[in-house]
């Protein structure tokens, strides 16, 4: 397993991955030296005497109270026992370490004022496997994540909760001590630069922005897979017809399917067939799943931005003075998320459409829901009810959580992002449209082995001896649902992108910046 090296320059998607993955991680020579010296420039404005937000002053509506060096110590730590007020289910782990990553990360950047036994606390934490209980709900976005964030680092104080075995709930003080590792007392400036940032809402859109990466490879194969068994026409996929409107995932979806379709003995056997046309999910795929890719593209210029940014306030300035600002504020990365909602949801929207033809015989000329005795068994009806369901949640999803706002603190804070909904919908979208795209590559798989259809293309006749591998080509009645899942796991896996990228397509890399 690969090492993250967390430098001055942050952490990209390749980071992001790693850390999910659970990968160890150590801080750059370079970095350490560039945390000792913005800690020096906090102890400075400590033995200054002189107010600095965050350093000696209370927070949001309470900056202007200054607080006696006596209790710096205590005004860190009572930071982030009374942040920690967050609610509703966990974070899952995988986005938890990635949070923990990007919040090291940013810290690295030497702008923040912590110490380097505090960054190094939450390092050894990290490395030693161990998850802090953090509930998904109660992050406006700005102050970025306070909520969330003071609940993954309270575990560095010997207090808090974390993750056990089985779901166990275990008080932060055991884990540490059972890992050897000693808890840090925080100094001036520490709990601010712990809690206040973008890690979490961050973690949730680059994770939801990489497994949509390979849902839309997935998905270009689904369609590929779907025209094929419909008998369509591939004409609407031409090159030179695609690049008269050359949006660049446009293009790229065009590529693929005509990649996946490439040498296809089933599409030849009909190429002269009277079909003038086909419905609009199956001929505008290349525009549907383009634009989505497109709107993939912008979504990573931004969460790449800011997988490299310092995000917490106040931050040091080359002079050594600390400067409050609004880095912490989520909207960039919030109408990035909201973007992912709208990219994954018409991929899972068009999915479901396709699904259909394949079920219904009006349309397919296929077995009514594909099913072995059509009436005594019902065979893939009720596939395309979840289908149905998850499309329509996803539609509901996709309402913007970037354009709310409510004050807080006293109306100091009186915009904030609504970033950590955006990003958590992402994920909930995505997650959907994965099961819907499932569906339709498990569908035409059905049919395939059903009308025993050879000659099939280079992509799609892989993939269904990659779904073979995972599911029964018996057309008996059963559960579909494992099968159907089963299927969503080789999504996931980026089996559909090798795939593509094995004939001739365009790796899913392609919507994420180098």
């Amino acid at each position: 397993m690969s090492i993250i090296t967390i430098e001055c320059s942050g952490v990209g998607f390749a980071g992001v991955e790693a850390a999910r993955a659970g990968a160890p991680a150590v801080l750059a020579a370079s970095a350490r030296e560039a945390v000792a010296k913005s800690r020096a420039a906090v102890d400075a404005a400590v033995s200054a005497v002189r107010p600095t937000y965050g350093i000696n002053t209370g927070f949001g509506r309470l900056a202007s109270t200054v607080i006696d060096g006596d209790s710096l110590a205590e005004l860190q730590r009572n930071l982030l026992v009374s942040h920690a007020c967050g609610t509703g289910p966990l974070v899952p782990p995988d986005i938890v370490r990635v949070a923990m990553i990007l919040r090291a990360a940013s810290l690295a950047r030497g702008r923040s004022g912590i110490r380097p036994e505090t960054l190094d606390c939450l390092l050894a934490v990290y490395n030693a496997g161990i998850i802090p209980a953090v509930p998904s709900r109660g992050s406006l976005g700005a102050s970025g994540d306070l909520a969330p964030l003071a609940h993954m680092c309270l575990p560095l104080l010997g207090e808090g909760e974390v993750l056990g075995e089985n779901g166990a709930i275990l008080p932060g003080a055991a884990a540490l001590a059972s890992s050897g590792i000693a808890p840090v007392v925080l100094q001036a400036k520490e709990g601010l630069a712990l809690i206040n940032g973008t890690p979490v809402l961050t973690a949730y859109a680059a994770c939801s922005l990489l497994d949509l990466a390979k849902l839309m490879d997935a998905a270009d194969v689904a369609a590929a897979m779907s025209a094929e068994v419909l008998l369509a026409t591939t004409s609407a996929f031409d090159a030179e017809l695609v690049a008269l409107r050359p949006h660049p995932g446009a293009v790229a979806s065009a590529l693929n399917l005509r990649a996946a379709l490439s040498g296809s003995a089933i599409v030849e056997s009909h190429r002269d067939c009277p079909r003038v046309q086909d419905a609009y999910s199956i001929r505008c795929t290349p525009q549907v799943h383009g634009a989505s890719r497109d709107a993939a593209r912008y979504a990573g210029s931004v969460i790449s931005v800011e997988l490299a940014s310092v995000t917490d306030n106040p931050l040091m300035l080359p002079d050594g003075s600390f400067q409050s600002g609004g880095n912490f504020h989520g909207q960039p990365v919030a109408f990035a998320a909201d973007h992912l909602c709208l990219a994954a949801s018409e991929l899972g929207a068009i999915s479901e459409r396709r699904t259909e033809r394949l079920l219904n015989p009006d349309l397919s000329g296929l077995p009514a829901f594909l099913a072995a005795r059509p009436g005594l068994d019902s065979g893939l009806m009720i596939a395309q009810y979840t289908s149905a369901a998850l499309a329509s949640e996803n539609k509901i999803l996709c309402h913007p959580a970037s354009v709310d706002s409510i004050p807080v603190s006293g109306a100091q804070e009186d915009h904030v992002s609504m970033g950590a909904v955006s990003a958590r919908k992402a994920m909930d979208v995505v997650t959907n449209a994965r099961y819907i795209v499932a569906t339709e590559l498990y569908c035409a798989f059905r049919a395939y082995a059903m009308l025993d259809r050879q000659g099939r293309g280079a992509g799609t006749g892989a993939a269904f001896d990659a779904i073979s591998a995972v599911a029964s080509t018996d057309a008996g009645e059963r559960r579909f649902d494992g099968e159907i899942a089963a299927v969503g796991g080789l999504i996931a896996s980026g089996e559909f992108s090798r795939i593509l990228s094995d004939c001739g397509g365009v790796a899913c890399r392609s919507v994420l910046p180098e």
